[in-house]
């Protein structure tokens, strides 16, 4: 009896033709595209001679329509800023000529398993980029204050980790934080000047009518890790807390980092912090429909010096 080819055994068993397969499961593999956002990067790729365009808008543009394209065959793909220094780090420690397709391929598929990607969701380039951009910065502190707090050392009383102690202390204040609020959307920023960069992490927060919180787990990492580095450190840093819920006006609490303490200010300082010009110091008018409020005790004192 004569066998039947692939094709017609796929289709007498309800399977689509071994190429439909391949279609398949292609769209099973997930892609990474590395992205050259800021000219500056753009212009150190076109160094290598196989780095095919010459123009930045030109290339944005192809990688949009390559994306579009990607998503339109519903392959799941991550988009990464591609860093030329890295690249080229990336190349010298692989022993691998940095000037071919085949080292960029090798890199940005690394760049998959990196943090700092975002899933493509369709947007268009121009407003895609931004959101890398901020991606990147969020990983790059969360990066550098998990280093401060792994650099701290123990306490040289009790022998306990300090960056660990004070990473659960910021994690309790900030549920203390959100729960004392009160129903509303809750948006949180805390500053903490370090030896080489200010560490700045903002979070959203949402609590409901019945107290539950919603809270995004990325975010609220970040949160924690930079308010936890501010408390190890022991330095200065602040903290500010808006509330909007329906109906009412925007409540704004602010507390200051002191001595590796959370202390609340009264409402004449948060009022002073709002209403003050960051960069000259001098008086802004109150902005209307805000409630200036003092903070309101989140945090217990440490063990530690």
């Amino acid at each position: 009896m004569p066998r039947s080819n692939d094709t017609g055994t796929a289709a007498t068993r309800g399977r689509p033709p071994r190429t439909g397969r391949r279609r398949t499961l292609r769209r099973e593999v997930p892609s990474t595209v590395g992205l050259l956002a800021d000219a500056w990067d753009f212009a150190a790729m076109r160094g290598y001679r196989s780095f095919a365009f010459d123009d930045h808008r030109d290339y944005l543009d192809h990688v949009d329509r390559l994306l579009r394209s990607l998503a339109a065959q519903g392959i799941h793909t991550t988009v990464a800023l591609f860093d030329p220094v890295e690249y080229a780090d990336y190349c010298a420690d692989r022993g691998l000529d940095p000037d071919t397709p085949g080292a960029r391929t090798r890199f940005t598929a690394a760049l998959g398993g990196a943090t700092g990607g975002l899933p493509y969701a369709g947007q268009p380039i121009d407003e895609l980029i931004p959101l890398l951009v901020d991606a990147a910065v969020r990983q790059a502190t969360w990066e550098y204050a998990s280093s401060l707090l792994a650099e701290v050392g123990r306490c040289a009383d009790c022998g306990e980790d300090i960056g660990t102690a004070s990473f659960e202390r910021a994690t309790e204040a900030l549920r203390r934080l959100v729960d004392r609020a009160g129903p509303g959307h809750h948006h949180l920023v805390c500053s903490v000047p370090a030896q080489d960069e200010q560490l700045v992490a903002v979070l959203h927060a949402d609590t409901g009518p019945g107290g539950r919180h919603r809270v995004d787990g990325r975010d609220g990492l970040d949160f924690v890790t930079v308010l936890a580095a501010g408390l190890a450190l022991g330095g200065p840093g602040g903290l500010v807390l808006r509330t909007t819920a329906e109906g009412d006006r925007d409540r704004v609490h602010g507390w200051r980092l002191d001595r590796g303490r959370l202390v609340p200010l009264s409402a004449a300082a948060v009022f002073n912090a709002y209403c003050t010009d960051a960069d000259t110091g001098d008086p802004v008018g109150p902005e209307p429909g805000v409630e200036y409020c003092p903070g309101y005790e989140v945090d217990e004192p440490g063990p530690h010096h």
